[in-house]
């Protein structure tokens, strides 16, 4: 991610096609068993037969963590400014993917349950593995290497496109200004990288994957919920701006109420986690006070906030995009003096100087 952004497009498409590759073997070998009647599980009888209280909080929460793993859709949107010509990629790539691993994760679901009880699965701490040893035989290394390599893929998209969030808040103002910042050559947001690197080495203080599930499923649903409410007030609000993606307001009503209905049982399933979780994002409250809402902030602080700039200038080598005008294209800023100031120049004050007569 950090020595080119084409090299980690490539490493996410081969990791990407491995994964489906291990998903389809497990497939393949649902049906083959199948077809050899071993299908005790998938019969309606005890397909829904309770094995345990049923708990309207617990289905809620269930929700949340299975939905973790359709969560793909919306990172592509975080990286925009970097597809071709987005307004017609980025519905055509969620058009096709979200069908495709519907399709794969629940055909996937149904191998699983022909070889392993509805226990098994809950017990199991990497399902892929345990259907493995089960059902490969001295092939079963098969699987953990896949698990492996699709982590590894998950890790890999996660950084390229969660640290362009962190470049286009430190764009706008919102977060320190050395983040919004690319290698000299590279044209890569190194120092984004890197404190998304460091962000996702502090949520590994708990051991518990479920638990880390919860805290960044209820945080992550709670923003999508908000940003989605947002889109319908504008639609209210501002019905003539210009929008080249558009939908029916029938999706966004539907979500909300399914939003409302995930995150208020569980946050009565889970107080405490989900607690947890809203005090991690209210810690960016004081942050947002610290930096952006404080304007007059003393010397002595600017001072402290340029050096630290300008020692990570040096040791990851990164500059501002310079903005060409009109163009949206980025260009290497070289200029010492021009990197010190604000990361975007207002069009009106040039176009105000510009009219002013030359002695």
């Amino acid at each position: 991610n950090c020595a080119s952004v084409r090299w980690a497009t490539r490493v996410q498409d081969i990791f990407t096609a491995g994964k489906l590759l291990a998903l389809a073997l497990i497939i393949i070998m649902g049906v083959v068993q199948i077809c050899k009647g071993e299908y005790f599980w998938l019969e309606p009888k005890n397909a829904f037969e309770n094995f345990q209280e049923p708990d309207i909080g617990l289905i809620a929460l269930a929700f949340l963590q299975g939905s973790f793993a359709y969560g793909g859709w919306n990172f592509l949107n975080y990286v925009t400014e970097e597809l071709v010509d987005p307004y017609k990629n980025l519905p055509r790539a969620i058009f096709i993917s979200i069908p495709l691993v519907t399709f794969v994760y629940v055909f996937a679901n149904v191998a699983y349950v022909t070889a392993m009880s509805p226990q098994e699965l809950l017990a199991s701490n990497a399902v892929a593995v345990t259907f493995g040893e089960k059902l490969l035989g001295v092939m079963a290394w098969i699987m953990p290497i896949s698990v492996a390599l699709s982590t590894f893929g998950g890790v890999n998209g996660s950084l390229f496109t969660s640290s362009r969030l962190f470049f286009a808040g430190a764009r706008e103002g919102h977060l320190p200004s050395v983040l919004a910042m690319i290698h000299v050559k590279r044209c890569t947001p190194i120092p984004a990288l890197l404190f998304t690197c460091i962000s996702t080495l502090l949520m590994l203080v708990t051991s518990d994957m479920y638990t880390l599930i919860n805290y960044v499923g209820f945080i992550n649903y709670l923003f999508y919920g908000v940003t989605v409410a947002g889109q319908i007030v504008l639609r209210w609000q501002k019905p003539d701006i210009p929008r080249p993606i558009k939908i029916n307001l029938l999706f966004p009503v539907i979500y909300l109420l399914f939003w409302a209905f995930l995150l208020i049982f569980s946050l009565w399933s889970e107080p405490v986690v989900c607690g947890i979780g809203l005090a991690i994002m209210l810690t960016g409250v004081p942050v947002y006070f610290l930096g952006v809402y404080w304007q007059h902030k003393p010397k002595c602080f600017n001072n402290f906030i340029e050096s630290l700039t300008l020692v990570s200038q040096k040791m990851c080598v990164v500059v501002y995009p310079k903005m060409e005008a009109g163009s949206g294209k980025e260009e290497i800023n070289e200029d010492p003096e021009e990197q010190r100031q604000p990361i975007y120049q207002p069009t009106a004050s040039k176009d105000k100087d510009s009219e002013q007569p030359q002695p």
